[in-house]
This record gives C-alpha cells, sequence and structure tokens, in this order.
C-alpha cells in the first residue's frame, strides 16, 4: 500500500440480495482490521439482522486485495471482501458468502472442487428512463469505432489490471447488448469477481457518460441478459465430469449432477432469478429456456453440454442457462451445487436428452417425456421455494426466511401496479 500511494481501503461484502456494500478504512487499520475485523450495524443492512442482535464485524480477506484501477491521481483506492461474523468470532449465517464457503466445503467433504465460467449480458443504455439503447448492433457486430467496442475493451482492461482474467467479449443480440465471459476460477473467487465485474461495468459506464444495467429485461421487444453459467467438479487435478469411453463424454458424476440439477431446478429458480423482471425473460423466443431439460444442440434447454476440446480434458462442462445477471452469485452457485450434489448422493437417473426444441412440444408431449416446466413468475417460484428442503439447507434459516419474505413483498407491491400494456389494452373497451 504505501508501495502504491495508497490513501484508502474499501471493505466489500453483501446483502442477502446481492447488493454491494462498503466501508472504507485508511491503511493505517488495515493490519487491524485483518486481526480484529470492523465492527457495524448489521440490523441497517438488508437480512442481516434484527436490532436486537444488530452488531456484527467485517472481516477483511486479504487473498482478495486488489487496487481500484479508476481510483489514481492522489488518492488511490485498494479494496477485499469480507467475511461477516458474530461478535464471538462465529460465522454471520446471514453473510452470503459464508452460505457459499459451507456448500463449497460440503463439495470438498466429498472430494470435489467447484469451478466457474460465466458469461454476463448487460445492456449499455444511453439513457436510463425511458431506456434507450447506446447502439443498434447484433449478434457478434462488428464496428470500426463503435462506442460499445470502445467501451468493452475499456472495461476488460481495468478487470484484468484488478487481476480478473477475461476469455472473450462480444456484442449481444439486442441493440445495445453486450457480452463479457470471465476466464474460469473456483466458485468463491468467481462471486467475488462478478461483483467486482459489476463495479467495473458501471465505473466505465459512468466515465464514458452513458449508463450500464444488469436487468434482466429492460425491453419487451428484445431479448432479456442472462448469464449463462458454466460449471465442473474437479477431484484434485482430475475433471470429475469427464469420461473418454460415454458418447457425450460425460461421466456418471456428471450425469448424476446434472439430474440433480433439473430435478430440483424449479425449486431454485427464485433464487437463480430472484427479481420480478427476471421471468419476462424466462419465454419462448429468446433462447432463455422455459422446461427443465438438457441437451447438446437445444439451446432453448436448460442445461446444455458445450462441445469439449479434443484432447483437453479439462473442458468437459455444463452450462446451466436459466441464472440472469442480477443474481446474487454467491447465493445462485450455491444453491446450483447442492442441487448438483444432492443428484450425485441419491444417483438420480439422467433424463433423456431433448433433441427438439422442448418449447415446440405440447404440454401432452413434455409430460410424456417428463419434462417439467420452471416457474412463471416470481410469485410460483417463491412457492415453491417454500416447499424446498434443499434450498432451506442451502440458505441457512436465516437467509431463506428472508429471501422468502422479501420476495413475497417485492411480488405484492408489483401485483398493485397498473402497467402502461394494461392502459393501452383496456382502457378503451371496458
Amino acid at each position: 500500500m504505501e508501495e502504491r500511494g495508497i490513501r484508502f481501503v474499501r471493505l466489500w461484502f453483501t446483502d442477502v440480495l446481492g447488493s454491494l456494500k462498503s466501508v472504507a478504512i485508511a491503511p493505517a487499520e488495515v493490519e487491524g482490521a485483518i486481526a480484529e475485523g470492523v465492527g457495524f450495524d448489521g440490523s441497517a443492512i438488508e437480512g442481516f439482522a434484527r436490532v436486537y442482535e444488530s452488531d456484527m464485524v467485517a472481516h477483511p480477506d486479504p487473498s482478495s486485495y486488489q487496487v481500484l484501477p479508476w481510483r489514481q491521481a492522489g488518492r488511490s483506492t485498494a479494496r477485499m471482501f469480507c467475511d461477516i461474523k458474530l461478535p464471538d468470532g462465529s460465522p454471520s449465517y446471514a453473510d452470503p458468502r459464508f452460505v457459499l464457503k459451507r456448500a463449497m466445503q460440503k463439495a470438498s467433504d466429498m472430494g470435489f472442487t467447484y469451478y466457474i465460467h460465466p458469461e454476463i449480458e448487460f445492456f449499455l443504455l444511453r439513457n436510463l428512463l425511458p431506456p434507450e439503447p447506446l447502439d443498434e448492433g447484433g449478434y457478434f457486430d462488428h464496428t470500426t469505432l463503435g462506442d460499445g467496442t470502445d467501451f468493452r475493451r475499456d472495461a476488460i482492461t481495468m478487470l484484468e489490471q484488478m487481476g480478473i482474467s477475461v476469455e472473450f467479449s462480444h456484442h449481444e443480440a439486442a441493440p445495445g447488448q453486450h457480452e463479457i465471459d470471465l476466464r474460469y476460477a473456483d466458485a468463491l473467487t468467481m462471486a467475488d469477481n462478478v461483483m467486482t465485474f459489476r463495479v467495473v461495468v458501471r465505473e466505465v459506464a459512468v466515465s464514458q457518460g452513458i449508463h450500464a444495467t444488469f436487468m434482466p429485461k429492460p425491453f419487451s421487444e428484445f431479448a432479456g441478459s442472462g448469464m449463462h453459467t458454466h460449471m465442473s467438479l474437479f477431484e484434485g487435478d482430475t475433471n470429475a465430469f469427464y469420461d473418454a469411453s460415454d458418447e457425450y463424454n460425460l461421466s456418471k458424476t456428471a450425469k448424476h449432477f446434472i439430474a440433480g440439477l433439473l430435478r430440483h431446478a424449479p425449486e431454485i429458480t427464485a433464487v437463480t432469478n430472484q427479481w420480478v423482471n427476471s421471468y419476462k425473460r424466462l419465454v419462448s423466443g429468446s433462447e432463455a429456456p422455459q422446461f427443465a431439460c438438457w441437451g447438446r444442440a437445444d439451446r432453448s434447454a436448460l442445461v446444455r453440454i458445450p462441445q469439449f476440446t479434443p484432447g483437453k480434458t479439462s473442458s468437459a462442462r455444463i452450462e446451466y442457462r436459466a441464472v440472469d445477471s442480477a443474481v446474487n452469485p454467491y447465493l445462485a452457485y450455491a444453491v446450483l451445487l447442492n442441487a448438483g450434489l444432492k443428484g450425485i448422493e441419491e444417483e438420480y437417473p439422467l433424463p433423456e436428452e431433448s433433441e427438439n426444441e422442448v418449447s415446440r412440444l405440447s404440454d401432452r408431449e413434455r409430460k410424456a417425456l417428463g419434462v417439467r416446466e420452471l416457474p412463471h413468475n416470481l410469485d410460483e417460484a417463491v412457492r415453491l421455494m417454500e416447499e424446498s428442503e434443499l434450498v432451506a439447507e442451502t440458505l441457512g434459516e436465516h437467509v431463506y426466511e428472508y429471501f422468502l419474505r422479501n420476495k413475497r413483498e417485492e411480488f405484492a407491491a408489483y401485483r398493485r401496479q397498473v402497467t402502461p400494456w394494461e392502459l393501452e389494452r383496456h382502457i378503451r373497451v371496458m
């Protein structure tokens, strides 16, 4: 810190809904913060604590230390992610980072390390309200001097300055929509990286006089923003998902893991798609999944098996396509992991691959194939989550109860709204 002239260190953590929180300390306080933590009022943070049990302590994780590249010119700032604990030193069950750590420990006890590689989509806007796309580009479009191209270059440069490796980037299908894919890392590192990614993207946007949003579906007429999540389990240096003798190159472990995801998908969707707006994306015609099925070529499938690189067994993985870009990554990665581990523990059988677009089948045909539908809205998702032992065990009682309560309130407020669509459709005919 002395060598780089650091003036402030920001301690980052997230609330239950995935909003980033921070407190700034001086470099002279960092040693004490690492040793003893920094106390704060947990009752003021969404979902952390009730007033009478409010004292909490943020313990910085030194391994997450990075300099913020947009804070320079004599006021350089660094950041560290924090683990939230109670005054007695025990973990706070309200800390989303601890929820993911607990799930990863379960995987570790079974001999697995959990890796993630996300494809993060977002919109760049000239105006927020009403939203106006920054450009008129389409999927993989290339422009010599496009605003979006310049933006992605600057954002990627900043991410890599913070030690976050980017695999590739491109323009997505909708006007103003872009995608940046992060190189795989263990799930906790990647959850931290996703939170950092959102900050970087917004900071670069502000510096260029535009806006960035991770809202799942800001435009009715365009596809929404997902965060397709590639996952794999490793046993030491060996990819537990790979089997050269299988026609799909999938091991029994991978097949059971996929079966776990498919069986538990409806009940974990409230976590992987946590906003009212999330369900405007999970509709037909936008390559977003509606049904709990798997396949290789069907990009409307919930779980897709990407092509493996020949001779590179480490590339064997599965892709879960429901997650959107506005998710709390700590909670989402935890429920995805535990759903897959449940499939391994119970040896769930893998259903037949969906070779055709399941959305084109009739309800009777889907029922005959045993294909379940994802929730249509947040209310349905919450009701399924309420009945889920797996989600309750994964999140822990405190996060589980707060999350349900908050989402019930969100949907109740949504139901009370009269939308422009309703007025345009009904005001003259009723």
